[in-house]
């Protein structure tokens, strides 16, 4: 049983990813090696990133295993790696984000990885915002509400999809994101009150969890050591999305949209927005004890790995924690050929009376 008494409200968000062209270019002139490391305060907590190389030349980034655990206390901790994979790409164009007690709420957790193309601005931008818009869209004051908004009211699917949408138009907006544009793979993990089965029980907490993603990177749910997808991959290869596309006009060539994009949805791509939409594809799961992690990564682990196996790596890799089964997949990814940029986020949930 895990006690949150004493615990402090930790409101902490976290992210990084790694820029290996800029980090070349700091190095020569001098400047410190984190300068492309992002460390965001939260009120109570503070922790960096460490770079490490595995010894083959592949560039690794992983958590700083003798940091403070924002996850402390919490029914969750959280484990990520990532690989530049520098032997097939000269940029890292992915970012990762989560919070632990999203939206201020103790044992809230959100999670997100974001896999950039034609550049990683867009990909930095919503690692640096779109959790606080979720947030704000999760507040939203409702008709029925006395004027302060209710979290625990609002189908959070709904606002994960109206986050998307304002993410869309607030990239739309921005000088600097050019043509670029990203994937998303985002959870929310809260607790809920739910109608009880007896009288005696009027009322039960439920832990959920929500998702949404655009894109081709990937929720997997391990439950009971077989995995549950959770995402749907938005690709040239579908034939809904293509039917979607010619009726807008535009054209699939190649399995890419307009000849170009691989993925058929996506945040930022402003160019070609009428046709790469940023409308997510969305889940609720109730949480049982058999579900023991999450697993979400861009398609640079996918690529190379299925469903099956992954839930098996990560399953082998439970006594050692979430850092040491995310590393595993990075690890994973690299000796199966991978070709692109790898980031993979584990999220081990414990379950309690």
């Amino acid at each position: 049983r895990i006690s949150y008494n004493n615990i402090a409200m930790i409101n902490f968000i976290k992210r990084h990813s790694v820029d290996m062209g800029k980090k070349k270019k700091d190095e020569e002139k001098g400047e410190s090696a984190q300068a492309n490391e992002v460390m965001v305060e939260g009120d109570h907590e503070k922790t960096t990133v460490i770079k490490l190389t595995n010894g083959k030349g592949k560039e690794v980034s992983d958590k700083n295993e003798s940091e403070d655990d924002p996850c402390e206390g919490l029914s969750f901790s959280v484990g990520v790696s990532e690989s530049k994979n520098g032997k097939y790409r000269r940029t890292m164009e992915d970012v990762h984000t989560y919070v632990a007690n999203f939206c201020e709420r103790l044992d809230w957790g959100y999670f997100a990885v974001f896999d950039g193309h034609a550049g990683k601005a867009s990909a930095r931008w919503c690692g640096s915002h779109l959790h606080e818009v979720l947030q704000s869209a999760m507040l939203k004051e409702g008709d029925d509400h006395d004027g302060e908004g209710d979290s625990d009211d609002r189908d959070v699917r709904e606002a994960i999809a109206e986050s998307f949408a304002i993410a869309d138009k607030q990239l739309a907006g921005q000088t600097d994101v050019g043509n670029s544009g990203c994937t998303a793979a985002v959870a929310v993990l809260r607790w809920e009150e739910v109608e009880g089965e007896s009288e005696e029980h009027e009322q039960e907490r439920v832990r959920m969890l929500y998702t949404g993603n655009v894109g081709d990177s990937r929720l997997v749910l391990n439950r009971g050591g077989k995995p549950l997808r959770l995402s749907y991959e938005h690709k040239g290869s579908d034939t809904g999305e293509v039917r979607r596309i010619e009726q807008a006009g535009g054209l699939v060539l190649g399995g890419r949209v307009n000849g170009v994009l691989a993925v058929t949805r996506a945040l930022g791509d402003t160019y070609v927005k009428e046709h790469v939409i940023g409308t997510p594809y969305t889940t609720a799961t109730q949480l049982c004890p058999q579900d023991r992690h999450l697993i979400i990564a861009c398609d640079g682990l996918w690529d190379v790995c299925t469903d099956e196996e992954a839930v098996k790596l990560v399953e082998a890799q439970e006594a050692q924690g979430a850092q040491a089964a995310a590393q595993r997949l990075v690890q994973r990814a690299l000796e199966g050929g991978s070709c692109d940029n790898v980031t993979v986020m584990v999220v081990a949930l414990r379950h309690h009376g």
